[in-house]
């Protein structure tokens, strides 16, 4: 039995690769360069969210849930899984430094993953030149359709004084050039989760001494013209991204089925509560959260909120907790059942609203309506210190949109979490939050 696609990670703002969770950081590019989806700033329901207020009256979104294609295909063998870029690009780095420190070129080198699982890649290229080191791992995706396989990860080191690792980026990796994504603005796109596990593989090797490491990908600048990252403010090339480690083949159809099988699940082990996670980060809160539920009642449901809620109701189920983060969250608020990327935005301007709602200045209101991201949204409501009284009210507009797509049969509750998972930030249950804001 194959283990189904894992569902995109897309707290996004966070980062991840193509059906795997994500990090905070860069959002991933396109479905093509990682998965998870970028929160774009054009609103995508104001015209909608009218005329439902026309016909009934009150500012009511209107219940969406935009289809994808059904990509998944009868395959005579399951489909072969594959690396990040952030990955790669640590075993790039570490082949590197073993180079730099030992002069022999490595012809393997092997690294971990953040689940502690140890991979091992070829080395395609290795160069010693005085005092400088260069090594190159390509990428295999796997039989996913990512735009960057193949792409050849590129680490240069060199000892520079200090301790630690001094990580850069070179050719092809993109600058992040607007706020809200997580990074330093004028720094590379490399997430969080990436940084981390090149900084293991190269102390691995030089213990605590002092490296720089410079992350490149030729044609990278290329690549990226095929992703959305000019959109969100990162220039140059791809961002390097990756929060499991492991790339998993995206197929819609198979994902939707797994939301749709794990629900059931829960169902005919008597369970009457699910909680809803967009992925690993907030799926791990939310247990911290829950304690008391079983791991059954907690899925991993992605883009595919609507096909969960419709299988809860269905089996009999009597309440969903929704557990995310402010990407998601907006989209679910507007009325968007099915938050793909290629099928929804994040309406910032939802968010303008809700910062007027509780109180905000007309200026923030505005910056928030034209905010680069949901994640920028957020910073400018934490800023202000309205970050728990407009994330309640977001909290509330979900749950009033969850409720009405269950169609009463369904009692709902959410929660919002920061952008490591690990902090109820706003809720509609008070004693659920465990930050001021």
């Amino acid at each position: 039995m194959t283990e189904p696609p894992a569902p995109a990670e897309p707290d996004v703002p966070a980062v991840a690769e193509p059906a795997a969770a994500g990090a905070s950081g860069v959002p991933a590019a396109t479905k093509r360069h990682g998965a998870e989806p970028p929160v774009g700033a054009r609103p995508a329901s104001r015209g909608r969210t009218r005329r439902v207020a026309a016909e009934t009256g009150t500012d009511v979104p209107e219940l969406r849930e935009p289809d994808l294609p059904r990509t998944a295909k009868d395959r005579p063998k399951a489909l072969r899984t594959g690396w990040t870029t952030g990955t790669c690009a640590s075993a790039a780095a570490k082949a590197a430094t073993e180079l730099l420190v030992g002069g022999v070129p490595p012809r393997w080198v092997e690294v971990a993953l953040p689940s502690g699982r140890r991979v091992t890649f070829a080395v395609a290229e290795s160069v010693l030149d005085g005092d400088t080191a260069r090594a190159v791992v390509v990428k295999d995706a796997g039989d996913d359709p990512d735009v960057t396989h193949g792409a050849r990860l590129t680490a240069t080191v060199r000892w520079q004084d200090g301790v630690g690792v001094a990580l850069r980026g070179g050719d092809g990796v993109g600058t992040v050039t607007r706020p809200g994504l997580g990074l330093d603005v004028g720094g590379p796109a490399i997430n969080p989760v990436p940084r981390q596990m090149i900084t293991q593989a190269v102390a691995e090797v030089a213990g605590g001494r002092g490296i720089e490491v410079v992350i490149s990908v030729p044609d990278g600048e290329r690549m990226a013209r095929k992703t959305t990252n000019r959109r969100l403010g990162i220039l140059g090339g791809i961002s390097i991204l990756g929060t499991t480690g492991i790339v998993r083949p995206f197929s819609t159809a198979s994902w939707r089925a797994s939301v749709m099988q794990a629900v059931q699940v829960a169902a005919a082990q008597g369970e009457q509560t699910i909680v809803l996670c967009t992925g690993g980060r907030t799926e791990a809160g939310a247990m911290a959260l829950l304690p008391d539920l079983p791991e059954v009642c907690f899925v991993e449901v992605g883009d595919f909120t609507g096909a969960a809620l419709r299988t809860a109701a269905e089996r009999g189920m009597t309440g969903v907790v929704f557990v995310g983060m402010a990407g998601k969250l907006t989209k679910l608020a507007a009325g968007v059942l099915m938050t793909h990327y290629t099928r929804s935005a994040v309406d910032t301007a939802l968010l303008g609203q809700v910062t007027t709602a509780v109180g905000g200045s007309a200026e923030l209101a505005e910056q928030v309506g034209v905010a680069n991201t949901a994640r920028h949204a957020y910073e400018l409501w934490e800023a202000a210190g309205l970050l728990r009284a407009a994330g309640d009210v977001l909290c509330g507009r979900v749950r009033d949109v969850l409720a009405r797509f269950g169609k009463g049969a369904l009692r709902a509750d959410v929660a919002m979490v920061d952008f490591t998972g690990k902090v109820v930030v706003a809720a509609t249950r008070p004693e659920w939050v465990t930050c001021a804001g």
